[in-house]
């Protein structure tokens, strides 16, 4: 991989680290989401984590300008780490917007720029002013002088002796001409413990004519007191690592500890070095310094005998000092155990949106050519022939599942997102909102996904503005202070559900009428139901808000929000209670690709419905109620409302004796499909309608069939809610022609 490759990965994983560090910090601010301290800390960790791992891959490119923002917002993070600084809304927010620094840093390097552009350096500045009050940290200890040529144990000792940490370090000569001053590292070495003694070590002096004043000859053993962890302790050297021997022992109370570490872990990790980083007892730099000395004995070894024994892992990092031999040995026993479980790893391989399109594009060709075969094969009478391609459609039917599988993607990531939305808007607002979120797993289409997040977004935001009032309005209509907006999810009848509700004011169906009447979309005696009432608010222009403001006012957005909608093949509905609470439902197609279809014929006319809407078919004898008479009929004892295709779309011809009823059920509501034949199930193609017939009603798509006739996919919805609204479905003139864009 050049450098290129991996700077793109970098801004990659940053961008993803960020998004974890921001999920987080949100969670964090809700305090009682936590059923435990546990859950809590594991928060807190998660967004050092995040902010350590940004500041060491940056660090890798030399991006000295992430690398020290970064540093100062993870020495915070690390205060909280250590309960020296308490998670509080305040702190919260600056930490978010610390990662919304950091996602802009890394968005100019997506752009080519390694240097921050002088906005963002403005940015920083009183960022970083506002993240070092909170270092601000009670006195440090002075570290105690020794007497020069103290023996190197004496540290040591005292540190066995108290259950301290032992850390032996030796700095590079030319550490000052690097700008760094040793001292430095002492006095933020405190600001995370307690140094209780430090020995000088002038060994490495020279005589004072070869003495260079701007070369650091002297070693340092250090016993000190932490509740901070080996990683911590070893990041206060970041800056030098490459330039020092540092070895860092844990006091001698924690190596039962450590061992009991290394026997619970998981049994994936396989070699040593992950084992003993997991517990903690080396870091990713000593792991580093030990392989680099493995590799050279090797090297001197073959070079004197070629039979040479390569030199241990754990028995280098014995002999360096940096963990003890009881570690080491533990770490080998579950080494040996992992090998043994032979656990198996899940890989993952990012792929280019583009190739998984390119890819359903095929299938969904293939799926076309084998009905096109399919058909070819039962036009003759080789039974052989009919078996082949029996055996190929359940091939390319197991093709397309998988294929269509690649690009299916939880949406609970795309809710995740909104926290930041509700804890920004509200507090703009003066607001106190939480977000719920449920159903992450439900899986959707990506382009989908991708394709419904503006909408999404608008009625997040619009609850928030209209639906949710202010806390002390809330409190005098005896509603708790804290609104609530809930994201759903779910799978219904082969769509996704997804609903957006608030427990706020609810919408007032007169005073929409009123606004309809004087907006010029209802006539002054039009009489209009609830339902019919809150699908105003859909109407371009169609706005209740008192003031404009920079979230809403101007009766644009919801209209935009159903149109986007309607193009994804979905419906959105407005279910509200005044003074309790408003849901917006969508109801959205699983996918925007191939589906199973269930063909229909009136006269020579072939339709297809989607398969999943399905529940039955039954016979429907026209000589038992006369033809327009009823558009109902009974089915074992309960209603069920017709839609007559055959005059839905003017489509001619006298019906014969004998039709069929096509039974379908769209969110909670039964309906049936007159048709004169059933042609049975088939994998379906969707194809997009060209432009001169798109905003033809009551048909979502068209499709290719295997003898190559277009087949036009009906939109069922459409057709329940115009036979709802008029009784029956006006009659609508369908293209004969083919009306496919491909």
């Amino acid at each position: 991989m050049n450098l290129d490759q991996a700077l793109q990965t970098f801004i990659v994983e940053s961008r993803e680290l960020l998004d974890a560090m921001e999920a987080s910090l949100l969670s964090l601010e809700g305090g009682e989401t936590h059923s435990s301290d546990a859950e809590h800390a594991e928060s807190v960790n998660a967004v050092f984590r995040a902010a350590h791992t940004i500041k060491g891959s940056a660090g890798l490119f030399g991006l000295d300008h992430v690398v020290a923002f970064t540093h100062v917002a993870e020495s915070v993070l690390d205060e909280v780490r250590a309960g020296r600084v308490a998670v509080t809304p305040p702190l919260v927010a600056l930490l978010l917007s610390c990662c919304d620094h950091m996602r802009g840093l890394t968005d100019e390097l997506a752009g080519g720029r390694t240097d921050p552009a002088p906005a963002l350096e403005a940015r920083a500045e009183p960022l970083l002013q506002a993240l070092r009050t909170y270092l601000d940290a009670p006195g440090t200890a002075t570290p105690s002088a020794a007497t020069p040529g103290a023996p190197v144990d004496a540290a040591r000792t005292v540190a066995q002796a108290s259950g301290l940490w032992h850390i032996s370090l030796r700095f590079g000569q030319g550490v000052l001409r690097n700008g760094m001053d040793p001292m430095s590292f002492f006095r933020y070495l405190s600001t995370i413990g307690r140094i209780h003694r430090l020995v000088t070590l002038p060994d490495a002096l020279p005589a004072a004519a070869e003495m260079d004043p701007e070369c650091c000859y002297l070693g340092f053993e250090i016993a000190f007191e932490t509740q901070a962890d080996k990683a911590a302790i070893e990041s206060v050297f970041e800056f030098v690592l490459d330039d020092c021997t540092l070895s860092i022992l844990p006091p001698a109370s924690r190596i039962d500890e450590y061992v009991a570490l290394i026997q619970s872990l998981p049994e994936e990790p396989a070699r040593l070095g992950e084992i003993l980083a997991l517990c903690g007892s080396v870091t990713a730099h000593e792991i580093a310094r030990a392989i680099d000395a493995q590799a050279d004995a090797q090297t001197l070894a073959q070079a004197t005998s070629p039979a040479a024994p390569t030199p241990k892992l754990g028995d280098i990092l014995v002999q360096q000092g940096s963990v003890p031999a009881a570690a080491v040995q533990a770490a080998l026993e579950k080494q040996q155990r992992a090998k043994d479980a032979k656990a198996r790893e899940t890989q993952s391989v990012r792929v280019d949106s583009d190739k998984l399109d390119r890819l359903i594009d095929l299938v969904g060709e293939l799926v076309i050519a084998q009905a096109g075969a399919s058909l070819a094969a039962r036009r003759t009478a080789d039974a052989d022939l009919h078996e082949s391609h029996s055996t190929l459609a359940t091939l390319v039917q197991e093709v397309r599942d998988s294929a269509l599988q690649l690009r299916m993607v939880k949406i609970g990531a795309s809710f995740q997102r909104f926290q930041r939305v509700v804890h920004d808007v509200s507090r703009e607002l003066g607001k106190d909102i939480a977000l719920i979120i449920k159903g992450e797993e439900t899986e959707l289409d990506k382009t989908v996904v991708e394709k419904i997040a503006d909408p999404l977004t608008h009625l997040v935001r619009n609850a928030i503005d209209h639906g949710i009032g202010m806390p002390d309005v809330r409190r005098a209509n005896g509603q708790p202070e804290r609104g609530t907006i809930t994201l759903n999810a779910y799978h219904d009848a082969g769509q996704v559900v997804i609903e957006v509700s608030d427990d706020g004011n609810g919408m007032d169906p007169a005073r929409l009428r009123a606004k309809g009447i004087e907006k010029g979309l209802v006539a002054p005696d039009q009489q209009l139901s609830d339902a019919e009432a809150f699908n105003l608010i859909f109407e371009p222009g169609f706005s209740t808000a008192q003031a404009v403001t920079n979230l809403s006012g101007r009766g644009v957005g919801m209209d935009v929000v159903k149109r986007n909608i309607t193009a994804l093949r979905g419906t959105v509905s407005v279910a509200s209670k005044f003074a309790v609470g408003t849901t917006v439902t969508i109801r959205l197609p699983l996918t925007l690709a191939i589906i199973d279809g269930f063909q229909v014929a009136v006269g020579d006319s072939v339709f297809v419905v989607p398969l999943d809407m399905v529940e039955e078919c039954v016979e429907y004898r026209s000589d038992e109620q006369p033809a327009g008479e009823h558009d109902f009929t009974d089915l074992r004892g309960a209603v069920l409302p017709l839609i007559r295709l055959r005059r839905a779309f003017d489509l001619g011809g006298a019906p014969g004796l004998r039709q069929n009823i096509v039974v379908l059920r769209h969110a909670g509501q039964s309906v049936g499909l007159v048709v004169d034949s059933l042609l049975g199930e088939a994998q379906t193609v969707i194809k997009p309608l060209s432009k001169m017939f798109a905003q033809v009603r009551g048909i979502s798509g068209s499709s290719i069939r295997g003898s190559g006739d277009v087949v036009l996919i009906l939109d069922v919805p459409a057709l329940i809610q115009q036979a709802g609204q008029t009784g029956a479905p006006a009659p609508v003139r369908v293209p004969q022609s083919a009306a496919v864009q491909c």
